[in-house]
């Protein structure tokens, strides 16, 4: 990587800490109202009573297996051909 790239990428880190609390609740809460947007239909379909908890817990279970479908079972650990693999950001801890 070239030295000219590194405050590019150094930018948005030092942004993102520099936000309030209340900003990150903000943008917490606006994560989560898009959430409910895109699966809150199917889990009202699935028997769920909207804004109940377990209608909660079926919005943010359907998106975490969207993720884990997005970008595999690596990154949320999971077996292997080797047996399990750890998981996590940093990949697999073997």
């Amino acid at each position: 990587m070239r030295i000219k790239a590194l405050p590019l990428l150094v930018l948005p880190l030092l942004l993102a800490a520099c936000s309030t609390p209340q900003q990150r609740a903000e943008r917490l809460q606006a994560e989560m109202a898009e959430l409910m947007a895109i699966y809150g239909p199917a889990c009202t379909r699935l028997g769920y009573a909207p804004n109940s908890d377990p209608w909660r817990e079926c919005v943010l279970q359907l998106s975490t297996r969207d993720e884990v479908r997005r970008y595999g079972p690596s990154y949320y650990g999971g077996y292997g051909p080797r047996g399990w693999r750890g998981g996590g950001f940093w990949g697999p801890y073997w």
